[in-house]
């Protein structure tokens, strides 16, 4: 498991049986005792879980400490359907945690001295796999989550649909110091339940089966054909709209493309720069947030400088039905994405793309470039690599006017894009984030990987190589 920027652990067991309400857990047991249908669950527990909180080699982890659970690290915690479910927790660090099941609207009372314990109680009345996870900001993102699997729940079998991430590294070639020249860009739209998280998927709309679509690189001055196939099993029509066209809806007026049929158009790349591009058949946010939506590059003449490493990586929003973390197909959900108010967020199309994956690994000493863009449809992202500082930053992705340096963050409307460069000095884990953090415990995190020697000169520090914000 990645190592990201906050230290915890849980340490943890299990036993079944009828086990008494400890005292010091009533108050928090009545909280969660609401949630559940059956008010019954004043009785005896049938599940009784122990959690230690812990520091564990920087790491944070669930590990499990009897039976078949010791040493597991993350372990699943399973119970049967109606079972009323104690869990303890005690606080073997001193830092400030919480224990909770969302789904069953069970939350524990902050504890903070090391010794301290609390408790929830609730009765798990439905089939299916959900969450357990410590509330604290940052916590969940840390790696303080867990599965509580009731029952015999069907989830998505993950592990047979198909993987529609796109990986970062994929940056198409450089055009370098060629004369302009015809270019062809073939595009296909298509419609396809494919992997979300671990266990859920969701009915992605693309270009060409991945999230964001392929990134296009062309240089100023190319005339490019661009020809959109729609493939023959999708139900709706899809079209294309590049920002970087100066034309009718950026091609979108001629490519309203039916299930089976191709349309093409012809441009001049006439302004050098990094451009979205979208589906614009109405309605227009549904096809952007269900995945389609890429970037092309339109390289300044000569190109651009030669670095060591480039990513590709766009932002994206998911507005579905279920709750973040659920398992199963996840339904969209009209009413979300009028609101605004999206239940996934990620980077390249995935939860845990960037972080599980894919690895954006560089060298120190390395120069890297970042072209990131929003697919959107609808939030502005604040772009920060925790630890980094970006040496330049093409804001609004204008690559002719003058970088701007020395940035720690910098903000990309949805639609929008930049370019970001950096030499990475230091070894160690880079978090990416958009930081709006709260979207980290949306699924919004990356990592980019520094290996190498470390100069003291740099950072030095006789603590454990961790992780923090800033």
């Amino acid at each position: 498991m990645r190592k990201l920027w906050m230290l915890c652990a849980l340490v943890l067991s299990v036993g079944i049986g009828a086990v008494p309400l400890a005292a010091n857990a009533a108050s928090d047991a009545q909280g969660a005792a609401a949630a559940a249908p059956d008010t019954s669950v004043t009785m005896m527990p049938d599940v009784t879980i122990t959690l230690q909180t812990s520091i564990s080699g920087g790491k944070l982890v669930f590990v499990g400490t009897t039976g078949e659970l010791t040493d597991v690290v993350n372990p699943d915690l399973k119970v049967p359907e109606g079972a009323v479910v104690q869990i303890n927790l005690i606080n073997g660090d001193g830092a400030v945690h919480d224990i909770a099941v969302p789904e069953f609207n069970a939350v524990s009372d902050h504890i903070s001295g090391k010794g301290a314990a609390t408790a929830i109680v609730f009765r798990a009345h439905k089939n299916g796999t959900f969450e357990y996870l410590c509330t604290l900001p940052g916590h969940k993102a840390a790696g303080m989550v867990g599965k509580i699997i009731v029952g015999e729940p069907v989830a998505a079998d993950t592990r047979e649909a198909p993987q529609i991430a796109h990986n970062p590294a994929n940056v198409g070639e450089p055009v370098g110091t060629r004369a302009p020249k015809e270019v062809t860009l073939d595009l296909l739209t298509t419609e396809i339940e494919a992997r979300l998280g671990d266990t859920s998927t969701y009915r992605f709309w693309t270009f060409n089966n991945k999230v964001p679509g392929p990134m296009l690189r062309v240089r100023v001055g190319d005339k490019i054909t661009v020809n959109l196939t729609n493939a023959k099993d999708s139900t709706h029509i899809h079209s294309v709209d590049f920002h970087a066209v100066t034309g009718p809806g950026g091609g979108a007026d001629v490519t309203q493309v039916a299930p089976g049929q191709t349309k093409s158009f012809t441009f001049t790349a006439l302004h050098p720069g990094l451009f979205v591009y979208h589906c614009a058949t109405p309605m227009v946010a549904q096809h952007i947030t269900n995945g389609m939506y890429g970037m092309i590059l339109v390289e300044p003449e000569g190109g651009l400088p030669e670095v060591d490493q480039e990513f590709y990586i766009m932002q994206g929003e998911l507005y579905t039905a279920q709750k973040y973390g659920a398992s199963g197909l996840q339904e969209f959900s009209l009413e979300k994405l009028l609101e605004e108010n999206p239940e996934h967020l990620m980077f390249n199309g995935a939860m845990e793309a960037l972080t599980k994956i894919y690895d954006m690994r560089v060298n120190v000493g390395d120069q890297v470039r970042i072209f990131f863009g929003v697919g959107g449809p609808n939030l502005t992202s604040s772009l920060h690599l925790i630890g980094e500082i970006f040496d330049r930053v093409y804001d609004q992705a204008s690559l002719t006017s003058k970088p701007l340096t020395d940035v720690q963050t910098t903000m990309v409307p949805p639609g929008g894009a930049t370019m970001v460069e950096f030499k990475a000095d230091y070894p160690g884990d880079y978090v990416l984030v958009d930081h709006a953090l709260s979207r980290m415990e949306k699924g919004l995190v990356g990592v980019i990987s520094v290996d190498g020697e470390a100069d003291p000169s740099i950072f030095h520090s006789d603590e454990p190589m961790g992780h923090g914000g800033h």
